[in-house]
């Protein structure tokens, strides 16, 4: 099995620019926070939601 060092660099920069918004979510989960997470960063929960996706066709 072959490391694709392109998808854990781009999960790991997605994990830290999501950090704040995941640990308000983690602590007090509202939808209103949910909201304001997604439209504040939609890029970054593109690529997490479609990082298994990625890793299927990559890992080919």
């Amino acid at each position: 099995m072959q490391i694709n060092y392109y998808l854990i660099i781009l999960f790991s920069l997605v994990l830290i620019d999501l950090s704040t918004e995941l640990k308000i979510l983690l602590d007090h989960f509202t939808f209103n926070s949910l909201y304001f997470a997604l439209s504040k960063n939609p890029l970054a929960f593109f690529i997490l939601f479609s990082y298994p996706y990625l890793y299927k066709k990559l890992s080919k």
